[in-house]
């Protein structure tokens, strides 16, 4: 009878599994997996532009004040609009007209906008607005191309009186 090809257990699968040599695979693999982990957590903290309010209770609270300030701007039944379109020197210029329910321009207000980026609000533009006339601003900055909330605000004496919110995107 011929022997076989493998002498031993050993000689059939190569090199032998030792109790040094599991231990070392396991700390290689857990290593890897931790070192990812770690250069992940880096990556995450290092973009987060912070938390989106500081006090969940407060911002229940002026919640309710938000919505009677939004049944008072609707029962007004302005018109506000907003465009945005090139400036010469290559920034953004911002012009904003208010008209009130009878199509009238609205006065004796001030504005205020803000160009918000949805995704970073370290990169938040607020735009210096002047009047023109009664109910038409205009202002002008820099912005790059994307996805931008603008948010104007009306005020009377010190109060709000419109605030709107609208997603844009500038090419």
């Amino acid at each position: 009878m011929s022997e076989p090809y493998f002498q031993n257990e050993d000689d059939r699968r190569g090199r032998r599994w030792t109790g040094w040599t599991v231990l070392a695979t396991l700390l290689v693999f857990f290593g890897i997996i931790f070192a990812v982990n770690g250069v992940m957590i880096y990556a995450a903290l290092s973009t987060m532009a912070g938390v989106d309010t500081e006090s969940a209770y407060q911002a229940g609270r002026q919640f309710e004040r938000e919505a009677a300030a939004a049944k008072a701007q609707d029962a007004r039944h302005w018109r506000v609009d907003a465009r945005v379109t090139p400036a010469p020197d290559g920034a953004r210029r911002l012009e904003i007209q208010a008209v009130d329910a009878a199509g009238l321009p609205v006065g004796d207000v001030a504005a205020s906008a803000v160009f918000e980026r949805p995704t970073d609000r370290r990169l938040d533009r607020t735009v210096e607005v002047v009047a023109d006339s009664p109910g038409r601003f205009h202002g002008s900055t820099a912005l790059a191309a994307g996805q931008w909330d603008l948010v104007l605000e009306l005020t009377r004496r010190g109060e709000q009186v419109f605030l709107s919110r609208n997603r844009i995107v500038l090419k």
